[in-house]
């Protein structure tokens, strides 16, 4: 299994450890069906009771198969166990350091893998296309089975993408685009269908909004992320409130999930506690469904083998830690994952880009005029407090927010060295860093506004029309 052979054999967390002995439990079943050599049956016995050590000093209770943990740590990284931990769940990121989380510590964390210089070379040799920006530079940083993904592409064998979005503005922002630029890419490289989903249901159970204005909510994002330029051939787009009261087959896969986790699970995975509402305790289950590919029967034509690969931000691993746990359980692949860091705030790497506050973020909506002084009045500077002791010591790349924003937006490798060069040295100062981030940023969303208004009710009802995409199957 790939997560115990990369590290999530050290995984804190007893849901995947839960996992990790159920997958070698089914290795040893296999190996003796197969009458393997007793030397390979050993080693596999061996492991396993490693594991389940491993499960009963994390839990306090012996492994049980088809009995999950019901009570253990939330995998969100903290709140801590000293001053400079992370807190990270699907709703909060914070941290005390100045240059962000630490991805390192939440790979441990969440027993993930790291993306690391063989993966990278390998998705460019399989797929005969030089790695994205976002790989080269560790923005896409982690994954789960994605070699796996990589196995099954080498042996023709189908995959599909799986993204999302939830609309809590009319307006999406700049650091909303980064799943979505990268899903694009993914999705030409390989040719494999995507679907994406808008949760306005989850909005609406947690924010102060009616329906019909989370409904609205996601149409207004559903135009943002077709103006990213996805092909309407290939892709289906779809808002939970609108596609879950027409389709049996995604709500089945609903209540498979819903059957197989217990209240006590989601509280520790997602923190809820007593008072809250029961749709928030029931929506992982709704997250989790676009994962198997019986929930799009139109796309997949009723195949239940068909994995799924799934780029998000780390913050959403929580929803499908648990959709992994679940899939073998009710007969479907586990769903393999792309994580990517954090876009931060202008006001600095300690929080995310947040859509409620207009100043931390630049919005797709922003004019030329808004970016610039966006950008000159909030970015967090790296620099030093005069023009002398910055000519003298330099800069600071590392938590300066114009130079991290450039590195997700400036496409241009040795030009981007270049400045991390000159401003690290002094020669750069604050305010011309901030001038090449006002120089990248005011191009791209003037040319998204423009895509933006190319996009009709009707090219949006058919993106929305759950329809056979340009696969057979």
């Amino acid at each position: 299994m790939a997560d115990i052979q990369n590290g999530g054999f050290c995984s804190r967390n007893p849901l995947e450890l839960f996992e990790q002995v159920t997958t070698q439990g089914e290795k040893v079943r296999s190996l003796k069906a197969e009458k393997a050599p007793k030397d390979d049956i050993e080693a596999a016995v061996k492991l396993l009771l490693s594991l389940k050590l491993s499960y009963k000093t994390a839990t306090g209770q012996e492994y049980k198969a088809g009995s999950p943990p019901t009570n253990f740590t939330p995998v969100s990284n903290g709140p801590g166990d000293g001053e400079d931990e992370d807190f990270v769940d699907p709703w909060t990121v914070q941290t005390s350091n100045a240059k962000g989380v630490d991805y390192d510590k939440l790979i441990v964390r969440f027993g993930s893998s790291k993306i690391d210089k063989d993966l990278i070379n390998r998705i460019e040799r399989v797929t005969g296309h030089k790695p994205h920006h976002f790989l080269r530079r560790g923005i896409f940083f982690s994954h789960r089975d994605m070699n796996q993904v990589l196995d099954a592409y080498e042996n023709k064998k189908p995959f599909y993408l799986y993204t999302g979005r939830g609309p809590s503005s009319e307006a999406m922002h700049v650091g909303h685009l980064i799943p979505f630029i990268f899903t694009k890419w993914l999705q030409e490289i390989f040719n494999v269908p995507l679907v994406i989903q808008l949760t306005d249901d989850e909005k609406y159970l947690w924010k102060d909004l009616t329906v019909e204005k989370a409904y609205q909510y996601a149409i207004e994002n559903i135009k943002d992320i077709i103006a990213c330029g996805f092909d309407i051939n290939k892709t289906f787009i779809f808002s939970d409130l609108q596609y879950l009261g027409t389709s049996p087959e995604f709500y089945k896969n609903i209540i498979k999930v819903q059957k197989h986790v217990t209240f006590n699970q989601v509280k520790g995975i997602f923190g809820f506690t007593d008072s809250d509402c029961i749709g928030k305790i029931s929506f992982p289950a709704i997250q989790a469904a676009p994962a198997f590919c019986t929930s799009f029967p139109q796309i997949f034509n009723n195949k239940k083998d068909i994995q799924c690969l799934i780029p998000c931000a780390i913050d959403q691993d929580p929803y499908f830690r648990m959709t992994r746990d679940v899939a073998p359980r009710i007969g479907y692949a586990k769903p393999a994952l792309m994580h990517s860091v954090f876009f931060p705030a202008l006001q600095g790497a300690q929080t995310k880009m947040s859509a409620s506050d207009p100043n931390s973020s630049i919005f797709l909506t922003d004019t030329p005029k808004q970016i610039k002084t966006k950008i000159n009045k909030h970015a967090f500077s790296g620099g030093k407090d005069t023009v002398e002791e910055h000519r003298k010591y330099g800069g600071n790349c590392d938590v300066d927010v114009s130079y991290m924003y450039l590195t997700f937006f400036l496409e241009d490798d040795d030009k981007l060295e270049q400045i991390k060069q000159a401003y690290t040295s002094g020669a750069l100062l604050t305010g011309e860093l901030k001038k090449a981030l006002i120089e990248t940023l005011q191009p791209l969303i003037a040319t998204h506004q423009q895509r933006r208004k190319q996009v009709t009710d009707e090219m949006v009802k058919e993106f929305m029309t759950p329809r056979k995409l340009a696969f057979s199957y």
